[in-house]
């Protein structure tokens, strides 16, 4: 794995772990942050021996949004349109289309950009004493990253505009109660609960994992007849792949199949 400044990548087993680097500033977004996490992002998606991974934050909190000081020291050049689709996007759309299942592990406060970031991987594991925080109405601003795309999807418009203009910090529990998040575990056991949960599901097929999050991402938006069609196009891939046959195999011989990914 790369060295990388504001970001640690780590292999655990099948797991890669990228932890956002900058816990002085509680891992606020910054230049450096940003070009990091989408190198990492990049070189993880690209490693066939990574089947999953995680995202979490060092030190107090998972991410405590942009750097307002960052933006602030320049504002004649700063345009934020510019910042969101050049910087964050390409990052944020290179996990949700990823061939591997991303889980974000929420230590502490996820606020702004950093909620996004939370709520863009494909499962989520919060620590009991974490938050999501919609910290934009406060400074009069709305949230980006898609995060109205994710909180609108999930608990409906009246709720996700509640949580927008109210400022709540949705804590764990909530979270979980809501479908933000998939399981709330301790905060001093949230990376070996999220390690051991990713091992688990390093354990599937590769192309299962692959394929059934590429439907998911398209049911979202398609009608069922496309849906359906879309289904049997990826169902294809996977009946004629090598993955199947050796899963027809071991079920057969009463063994663990051993996944090529292909």
């Amino acid at each position: 794995m790369s060295k990388y400044t504001a970001v640690k990548v780590e292999r655990k087993g099948r797991a890669a772990v990228v932890t956002l680097n900058r816990p002085d500033s509680l891992n606020a977004f910054n230049a450096q942050l940003r070009q990091d996490l989408r190198r990492a992002v990049r070189e993880v998606n690209d490693d066939p021996e990574v089947r999953v991974a995680i995202l979490t934050g060092s030190g107090r909190a998972f991410c405590a949004g942009a750097d307002l000081a960052e933006s602030s020291a320049n504002p004649e050049d700063f345009r934020v349109e510019d910042q969101i689709n050049g910087e964050y996007k390409p990052i944020l759309l290179e996990m949700n289309s990823a061939p591997k299942p991303w889980i974000s592990a929420v230590n502490g406060a996820a606020a702004g950009i950093g909620s996004a970031f939370a709520m863009n991987c494909d499962l989520s594991v919060m620590a009991d004493d974490a938050y999501l925080y919609q910290a934009f109405a406060a400074i009069g601003l709305v949230p980006d990253g898609g995060a109205t795309w994710h909180l609108v999807r999930t608990l409906g418009r009246h709720r996700a505009y509640e949580v927008i203009v109210s400022g709540e910090k949705i804590h764990a529990q909530k979270c979980l109660d809501w479908g933000l998040c998939n399981r709330v575990v301790p905060a001093d056991t949230l990376l070996q609960h999220t390690l051991e949960w990713a091992e688990e599901i390093a354990t599937k097929s590769p192309l299962a994992l692959r394929y059934a999050k590429q439907a998911l991402n398209g049911a979202i938006e398609d009608s069922v007849a496309d849906t359906i069609s879309n289904e049997a196009r990826l169902q294809h891939i996977c009946v004629t792949s090598a993955d199947a046959a050796e899963g027809i195999s071991a079920f057969m011989e009463k063994r663990a199949p051993r996944w090529q990914g292909r």
